[in-house]
This record gives C-alpha cells, sequence and structure tokens, in this order.
C-alpha cells in the first residue's frame, strides 16, 4: 500500500474516534460548564488532576507500553502472552499500592485547600468512588492499547466510541437527576463502559483468564515503559495543580476558572493529535529501523502533523469567540483574550509529541525523561515568573514558550539517536 494511502486510511480511522473522544469531551465539559460557575469548574479541573496522579500511579502509565510491547511481539504468541502478564501483574500490584494510599489521603490531606469550597465529606466520598472509577479507565486504557498493537483497529475504535457514549450518558443522567454530588460524577463515568471493553479485548485473545494460565511472567521490558509513562503523567498534574493553585490565589477562584477553560481547550486539541499520533506513528517505530529508514518514514510524517496542527489551530484562532461559547458558556468569555497565545504552544506541542513517542518507541528512557522533567520545571518556574510579570498572560506565555523549546530540544536529541547500520 503506498504511504500516502496508508497514512490517509489510518489518519480517517482514528480521526473517527477522535472525533467521538472529541464529541465526548465537549459535551462533558458543556454541561460541567452550564451547570457550574467559573471557581466550580477551577475545582473540577482540580479533582481531575488528582484523579490523573491516581491513574498513572495505578496503571504505570503503560499505556504506550501495551501498544509498542504489543505490536513488536503479536508473532509471537508464548512471548507475547508473558508480556501481557506481566504487564498485569504489575498494574495489580501498582493499583494496590495506589489505592491504599488514596484511602490515607483521602482522611489526611488539607481537602478544603486543594478542592475550594467542597465540603469535606463530598471530597471524601469522591474521591472513595474515584478508586473504582480509577480502575475502570485502566480497563478501557489496557484494552485500547492492547487492540492498537494487535492492529485490530476496529475493536480499537470501537472500545474508544462505546466508552465514549456511555460516559457522556453518565454524566448527563446523574448532572440532570443530582443522585450524585459533581465530582462523583466524575469520578464514576467510566465504569460501565470498562465492562464492554472486557468484552471486546476477550474476542481478540486478551483475556485474563487465559493470560494467566502461561508459565511466562515477562516483566524486565516494562519498566522503561513505566519510568517513561509514570513520570511525566504524575509531574504534569502535579505542574497543573501548582499553576491552578497560584492563579486562583493571584486572581481568584473565577479567573482560575477561565484559565482552566483555556487549558481545557488545548486538552480537546492535544487529545486529537495524541490519538491519531499513536495509531500511526507507536507501532512503526522500532529500535531495528535503520537510520534511513526512519527519518524517509518520519520526516514526511512529522511535516504532515506540523501541516495539520496549523491548519486546526488556525481554524481555532480565527472561530476563538464562538468556540469559547460553544464549549463552555457566556461567563468564560474572558478566556477569549488569552487563547491566541495559548494556541501557539499547541501548534508546537503537536510536533513534540510526534517527537516524543519515537523515544518511546526506542525505549530511550533516560533521553525521554531528561526532556519531559526539564520541560515541566520550565513550564511551573516561566509560570511563576510569566504572572509576575505579565500577569494573568503569564501562564499562556509560559506554556507557548516551553513547548517551543520542548521541539527544538526533541528534535536535536532524535536526529542524534543511533540506528542499525544496513
Amino acid at each position: 500500500m503506498p504511504s500516502d494511502l496508508k497514512f490517509a486510511k489510518l489518519f480517517a480511522g482514528s480521526g473517527a474516534v477522535t472525533l467521538f473522544n472529541a464529541l465526548r469531551a465537549f459535551a462533558i465539559n458543556k454541561l460541567l460548564a452550564v451547570f457550574l460557575p467559573p471557581a466550580a469548574f477551577a475545582c473540577v479541573g482540580q479533582f481531575l488532576n488528582l484523579m490523573n496522579i491516581g491513574q498513572a500511579t495505578s496503571s504505570l502509565a503503560l499505556q504506550n507500553g501495551w501498544t509498542a510491547l504489543t505490536a513488536q511481539n503479536k508473532d509471537k504468541r508464548e512471548k507475547l502472552l508473558g508480556i501481557w502478564r506481566g504487564g498485569l501483574r504489575l498494574t495489580t500490584f501498582a493499583s494496590l499500592f495506589t489505592f491504599v494510599v488514596a484511602l490515607l489521603f483521602c482522611f489526611m490531606a488539607p481537602l478544603e485547600v486543594l478542592l475550594p469550597g467542597v465540603p469535606v465529606r463530598l471530597a471524601q466520598a469522591a474521591i472513595l468512588f474515584a478508586l473504582p472509577g480509577i480502575l475502570a479507565t485502566n480497563i478501557i486504557t489496557i484494552t485500547a492499547a492492547v487492540m492498537n498493537g494487535l492492529g485490530e483497529n476496529r475493536k480499537w475504535a470501537t472500545i474508544n466510541m462505546v466508552a465514549s457514549i456511555w460516559q457522556v450518558l453518565w454524566v448527563a443522567f446523574f448532572l440532570y437527576t443530582g443522585r450524585l454530588s459533581v465530582l462523583s460524577i466524575i469520578a464514576t463515568q467510566s465504569v460501565v463502559a470498562a465492562i464492554f471493553a472486557i468484552q471486546v479485548a476477550s474476542r481478540a485473545g486478551f483475556s485474563v483468564k487465559y493470560i494467566w494460565k502461561t508459565a511466562l511472567d515477562t516483566r524486565g521490558p516494562w519498566l522503561s515503559y513505566a519510568l517513561m509513562g509514570l513520570i511525566p503523567m504524575v509531574l504534569a498534574p502535579v505542574v497543573l495543580t501548582f499553576i491552578r493553585t497560584i492563579v486562583g490565589m493571584r486572581f481568584g477562584g473565577d479567573a482560575a476558572g477561565i484559565w482552566q477553560s483555556v487549558w481545557k481547550v488545548s486538552d480537546f486539541l492535544f487529545m486529537a493529535m495524541s490519538a491519531i499520533l499513536t495509531v500511526i506513528l507507536l507501532p512503526r517505530v522500532s529500535p531495528q529501523m535503520t537510520r534511513q529508514d526512519f527519518f524517509a518514514m518520519f520526516h514526511p510524517l512529522l511535516l504532515r502533523i506540523m501541516g495539520i496542527s496549523l491548519a486546526m489551530v488556525s481554524a481555532l484562532y480565527f472561530g476563538r469567540s464562538i468556540l469559547v461559547q460553544v464549549l463552555f458558556s457566556q461567563a468564560y468569555m474572558g478566556a477569549v483574550d488569552y487563547l491566541p497565545i495559548q494556541l501557539v504552544g499547541d501548534f508546537f506541542r503537536s510536533g513534540g509529541f510526534a517527537l516524543a513517542l519515537v523515544l518511546i518507541a526506542r525505549a530511550e528512557t533516560k533521553k525521554f525523561l531528561v526532556v519531559e522533567i526539564a520541560s515541566e520545571l520550565l513550564l511551573a518556574v516561566g509560570t511563576y515568573v510569566g504572572i509576575r510579570m505579565f500577569g494573568f498572560n503569564g501562564p499562556m506565555m509560559a506554556y507557548a514558550f516551553e513547548n517551543f523549546v520542548y521541539i527544538v530540544a526533541l528534535y536535536i536529541v532524535v536526529r542524534r539517536l543511533k540506528w542499525n547500520t544496513p
């Protein structure tokens, strides 16, 4: 199949899933924006940061590892089963540890500071509800990643699409009926979808009962993926929590909600690009490639990615007033003035993610972590300094600068990688 046709086919397939995910995110976001004022919306964002940390530690952030290791070993059934078993055992141990820490956090952390305006009892209940919610989200993530690695694109798409539909229905039902608090609704939105994901994955041979029967228990290859996934997925929510806190302290709760809405637009765009890139790029890169083969594949792909990113960012820029009204509500219109700088950062972020996937696929752990940690620290420090120098524009300017440095640094690192010689 010609490369352009293959790219177009993969882009269209992943694009359909991305559309569903975008519609899910839009629907949930719109429901929350209609029901909540900006200050409460910021609290929901803060709670999601805490959930993201829990999801990262419980799953060891192995999503890319599940895809890459499955793709690399899908023709070696016994070895693949051993790798799957090793991954599941690591995830089980990590989940138990996370749940114990979450229970301690629930009753010992200063929740009134982390979630201002939320009664402590409601916050504690939401954290307890989040435990099965985190488990469900991990199930969906793992099964979808395995289907991607196996090349089962239809099953991968089905899991993602059905999960999106169930999440929207769950949030809408409980918001309108008022039977759960908003935080508890967000915490449990993936529970039903996880049951469906298990059924779909088992039909493709990814069955826990069958995997557990294998004698192999291969955990070694998972370490680098765990480090490359876990550290950024824990560090990023911590940095976002820091930013949201200092914005709230400096400008007030409603201003924190406006910043949260600006960041949410970036989340939508990154969600779209990352879903597409993970399907297109991650299964195609391996340490066995020669330098010539890699760059012959990657350079045209990177140019396409940057072109698509530029088109999406341009469309969002010119339609930003309508975008904020559609995604949020009239109370969030202040975000319109701050989106242009944020979108500059989004443009660079897409290319940076493509380069980061190359390091992940090649298990270049040290190089990846150095760039990721430095990038997150740059965002945190840049935001702190930026707020003092540029006021409310500071976080957006820091984000744009951080992503520019990120893509440049990663491109230099990728250019210097050692490849196989033919």
